[in-house]
């Protein structure tokens, strides 16, 4: 197994479109990386260049310490699975299982000749021989539950088991890196979540270097030892699945990572003696202080507040408030947005996903509008996703206030999106004991 390098790769389609631009990427000797983002990010296109089937054109591309530009895809003793199936319609799936071993390990008619005159009895075990190749092909047919199919052709298998063929094809084989291109777009829900179990214990038996392409969140923090986030051709950010779900680095990784992705709303927040109050348009949110904040530099700027799904909670409003004012605190002292409208709701078992619309009023703030390519909504309305109980769902077309809890608030910059670097909590240690309470011990 080998270290894959991408240094400072760029790649140009059409003369104008740009794939990749300037990017740099280490992954590790025996280290399963997932690149991860929406399509035309350029995840596919930077598998293609690991394998040698486009060439970059500018930077370098090592595999084992080895510059492999100008290497053919075969030289460079990679496996790759594409999103699409790849087999040979007149071969058996026995065949297209071994296909691989069998220009990369077996020996020719001439050398196994020879082999079996000589030495009859250790030719039938040795690797690469004939016996070998069909025992992993078995082996690789039993996990991936196609045992019963090795005498099929690819004409006669649905499209999920075409992909397990593809897929056990690279499995049977010992390259220097795994490149898994969606591997698992094609396969049913239920055998989804076995294959991935699987790939995963290949990946921990073999020891060997994955790179695992996808835009499904739950394979994406499942698999990988670290994150690629990807977003227009570059990196976003690297890092293990809990960091980047946790601190994501720049307002496009909140928006990408996760399911539902952060809620970001744009606005302006000012510190008081013993608050942050953050202003979107004329709906105020007053989060108590100590919490975490941006330095005082930023006071009166523009800024984007970002916050998860399941660190807010569906208030009501308040009686005298439920007329249409807008209500920046609810009972309890509870940092609050409102009023918003219901929507919908989006059963996920146990839980749903309520989608909140703000009614609030935004006004023509040149600062706030210039933010929505960030935040990733339209101009005027902002949809809040909140994910509660199943029995604490409000009904459609209710109006609600939007509980925030404020240690779980990250704050980005308005125009870049990059992740502002927050003041240290007050001196007075609190402790969070519900959605948006502080308790002083």
């Amino acid at each position: 197994m080998a270290a894959v390098a991408l240094e400072g790769v760029s790649k140009t389609f059409a003369g104008s479109i740009h794939a990749l631009s300037d990017l740099h990427l280490q992954i590790d000797d025996q280290e399963l990386v997932v690149l991860v983002g929406p399509s035309g990010c350029g995840k596919t296109t930077t598998l293609r260049l690991i394998a040698g089937l486009d060439a970059p054109d500018c930077g370098h591309i090592r595999i084992a310490g080895r510059v492999v530009n100008g290497e053919a895809p075969r030289a460079r003793n990679v496996a790759m699975v594409f999103q699409q199936s790849v087999l040979y319609p007149h071969l058996t799936v026995a065949d297209n299982l071994a296909a691989g071993l069998w220009w990369h390990e077996g020996e020719n008619w001439l050398a196994r000749t020879w082999r079996r005159w000589r030495d009859p009895v250790g030719a039938r075990g040795r690797p690469g021989s004939e016996r070998d190749i069909r025992r992993r092909v078995r082996h690789a047919a039993g996990v991936l539950g196609i045992g019963h199919l090795l005498a099929r052709r690819p004409g006669a298998l649905s499209g999920g088991e075409q992909q397990r063929v593809a897929l056990g094809r690279a499995l049977v084989r010992r390259p220097a890196a795994f490149l898994l291109d969606e591997p698992l777009s094609q396969v049913d829900a239920p055998q989804r979540g076995e294959l991935r179990q699987e790939i995963r214990r290949v990946h921990e038996r073999s020891h060997s270097t994955m790179v695992y392409v996808t835009h499904d969140q739950a394979e994406a923090m499942a698999l990988g030892d670290r994150l690629v986030v990807m977003e227009r051709g570059a990196i976003q950010q690297v890092g293990p699945p809990r960091d980047v779900y946790d601190r994501p680095a720049t307002a496009t990784v909140a928006r990408l990572v996760g399911a539902p992705g952060m809620n970001l709303i744009p606005g302006r927040w000012q510190r008081q003696a013993d608050h942050v109050q953050f202003c979107h348009g004329d709906a105020t949110c007053i989060l108590p202080y100590p919490t975490a904040v941006p330095g005082p530099e930023t006071y009166g700027s523009a800024v984007v507040m970002g916050i998860r799904p399941e660190h807010c909670t569906v208030l009501p409003l308040p009686a005298a408030r439920a007329g249409g004012d807008h209500n920046p605190t609810a009972g309890g002292g509870c940092p609050c947005l409102g009023p918003g409208e219901v929507l919908r709701g989006e059963l996920l078992g146990s839980s749903r996903v309520v989608r909140v619309r703000l009614l609030a009023r935004v006004g023509e703030d040149p600062d706030i509008s210039s933010c929505w390519q960030l935040t990733g909504g339209p101009p005027r309305r902002i949809e809040w996703a909140i994910t509660v109980p199943v029995r604490e769902a409000p009904d459609v077309g209710r109006r609600v206030a939007i509980g925030l809890d404020p240690s779980r608030v990250h704050w980005f910059h308005a125009h870049t999106g990059h992740r502002l670097a927050v003041a240290p909590a007050a001196a007075t240690r609190s402790t969070r004991t519900g959605p948006g309470r502080l308790r002083t011990p």
